[in-house]
């Protein structure tokens, strides 16, 4: 079955489960290729404390080459557009895509609350937590609304039991730290000024209370972008595409000239694609930065 670019291009950064599908068979049948389709792969969404670099919801059983191929083959079609570069902006995720705790969260929790009494394990915090930060949060459309206080309070209190406001305050100043966290790449600061020097624009997204910009400063890594797009500031959450739309209009690029990466399908993928973005998810579609920047065009 012969497909045009653009064809193409429509089919791999639609963000609709359905047409995907639909490719998916249709292009079997042409080519003779067999593809095993999971519908329900995409929709196993994740904790925040797990990786979600699934596999993507097309899946070729015998000819890998054959999906590959037509994502080199649009991406080809975008350097022609654009001059030698796929997009004009990288979006970057923040948490579990730029950085991620340097130690587990419950490790923290236990060790900071032992002094103020906290007696629950490790596995018990986690437990906890989990089903606390899943929770719908009634106090608010938001989680994070300017600092986040109230909704991190619930969640510490809920984890651990203690109420104890100096407990409190001490986990959400660590949290603020360099030591709290590391990058997930350390090749990251290179490859965005390799990026920006190309004339690639960047910018952070992230659902974030207002802590996220003296933590990209205690990482020293601030300078990095032209722009941060947090979540408690813009009044919108991933997958929200305002969010993604507010990072475009701040670094002055069309939605369609701008790749989102992040580790979160349904929050980065879907809602840059809602947005009108491409999107890579990390782990995935890319694992790393230098290989977001080759993608694009860039060579580092």
């Amino acid at each position: 079955m012969a497909l045009t670019r653009t064809k193409i291009s429509k089919l791999l950064i639609t963000p609709t489960f359905s047409k995907m599908q639909r490719f998916a068979f249709a292009f079997a049948r042409g080519s003779g290729n067999c593809f095993r389709v999971d519908p329900f792969r995409d929709f196993r969404s994740s904790s925040p404390f797990s990786s979600t670099s699934a596999a993507t919801a097309v899946v070729p059983e015998e000819n890998g080459s054959t999906v590959f191929g037509l994502v080199r083959e649009y991406e080809d079609y975008r350097r022609n557009l654009y001059g030698g570069l796929t997009h004009k902006a990288l979006l970057v995720d923040a948490v579990g895509t730029l950085v991620v705790p340097s130690q587990p969260m419950a490790q923290i929790y236990r060790q900071i609350g032992e002094k103020y009494g906290v007696e629950y394990s490790e596995d018990e915090i986690l437990n906890r937590y989990r089903r606390a930060y899943e929770q719908p949060w009634g106090r608010s459309r938001l989680r994070y609304v300017n600092d986040g206080r109230p909704f991190w309070q619930h969640i510490v209190s809920s984890s651990t039991g203690c109420l104890d406001s100096q407990y409190f305050e001490e986990l959400y100043n660590y949290y603020t730290t360099e030591k709290a966290w590391h990058l997930c790449d350390p090749d990251a600061g290179k490859v965005f000024e390799a990026l920006r020097k190309a004339g690639v624009r960047v910018a952070v997204v992230s659902n974030f209370d207002t802590r996220l910009r003296p933590l990209l400063r205690a990482l020293k890594c601030d300078h990095w972008f032209d722009a941060v797009a947090v979540s408690a500031e813009v009044e919108a959450e991933k997958p929200n595409p305002t969010i993604f739309l507010k990072a475009c209009e701040l670094l002055g690029v069309k939605p369609e000239d701008a790749v989102h990466v992040g580790d979160d399908r349904r929050n980065d993928v879907w809602g840059a694609r809602d947005a009108g973005c491409d999107a890579w998810l990390w782990g995935s579609d890319v694992n790393s930065f230098k290989e977001v920047a080759q993608r694009i065009g860039v060579d580092v």
